[in-house]
């Protein structure tokens, strides 16, 4: 499988491209700075840099070429303010979905956000409210196109060490925190899982071992 993850540089992506890499995938990060492009290489994933915030999506789809699926993993990050939640957590997904339907690839994966369906609460800091109303945006825009979706919202990230059990089920979900290691291991398996195109999933910590909570919803366990 040749997977292309956009905003490769991110904690998630790092985990993800070392797993896929690991049992033997092609993947390839998207980083906007050529100083990450090393750490990319190192998880045996290969980088090109391209800023998605002034990439056209013709730039991005010749990146995209024999692609079986896109993963979007960018993010603003800590530090950034309203607009570029914006430019960066809604535009360049969508920017990804437009490229990713010029290059022929069906399979994209979001990773989004819990707590977007409800409107951000009055005296909610001005950044986060633009981050939740952003993804929530990423998430229609998504739904909206004919692609093989499948949006992933974790709950707090934290970076504990993966257990390989989750709590994996359609919104809503109590909120609570996920790690890092157990969502990159969640999308690797979503991955494998075209039965979950088409669905939106909460994450968190909990009880069932990943391939049985994919398997489950992708209507694939015995």
């Amino acid at each position: 499988m040749r997977v292309v993850i956009a905003g490769g540089h991110g904690q998630i992506a790092l985990r993800l491209a070392t797993l896929l890499a690991g049992r033997g995938d092609e993947v390839m990060g998207v980083v906007r700075n050529p100083g990450h492009v090393d750490d990319v290489e190192a998880t045996g994933a290969s980088a090109v840099v391209l800023d998605l915030e002034s990439a056209t999506a013709d730039e991005l789809a010749t990146h995209l070429g024999g692609a079986d699926a896109v993963v979007f993993a960018a993010g603003a990050g800590p530090g950034s303010g309203v607009a570029r939640k914006d430019t960066v957590d809604r535009a360049a997904a969508e920017l990804l979905s437009d490229a990713a339907a010029q290059a022929g690839v069906r399979r994209y994966l979001l990773i989004s956000s819990t707590g977007v369906d409800e409107p951000p609460a009055e005296g909610t800091d001005e950044v986060w409210a633009a981050y939740l109303r952003a993804k929530k945006a990423a998430e229609d825009a998504i739904r909206a196109t004919d692609l093989d979706w499948t949006i992933l919202r974790p709950g707090r990230l934290t970076d504990d060490p993966g257990t390989g059990r989750v709590r994996l089920a359609p919104p809503p979900v109590d909120r609570d925190e996920v790690s890092r290691d157990d969502t990159a291991a969640v999308l690797a398996a979503l991955l494998d899982a075209p039965g979950t195109a088409g669905q939106t999933l909460e994450l968190r910590a909990g009880d069932d071992a990943i391939p049985d909570a994919v398997a489950t919803l992708a209507g694939t366990r015995p």
